[in-house]
């Protein structure tokens, strides 16, 4: 059993979630771009590793989507 990939998934769950909290110490106008930038950097990175895997494609597309949304429209 490859022991890295659960360590590394569970690595990034909590970066993420660092992350998350640092960008809402600045408050609404600037907390909603940094998160919604973190969505779409992320949705990017998911369609680039998916590498032909339509499933992950479709959820990179529907991160960088909620990111764009979380930018404009959902402060």
């Amino acid at each position: 059993m490859n022991l890295l990939r659960p360590v590394l998934g569970m690595l990034g769950l909590a970066v993420g979630f660092g992350l998350y909290a640092a960008a809402n110490r600045y408050g609404d106008p600037v907390a909603s771009l940094l998160i919604g930038l973190m969505f779409i950097v992320l949705g990017a990175l998911a369609i680039w590793y998916a590498k032909g895997e339509r499933w992950i494609q479709v959820l990179g597309a529907v991160l960088a989507v909620y990111g764009l949304l979380r930018m404009t429209v959902l402060h």
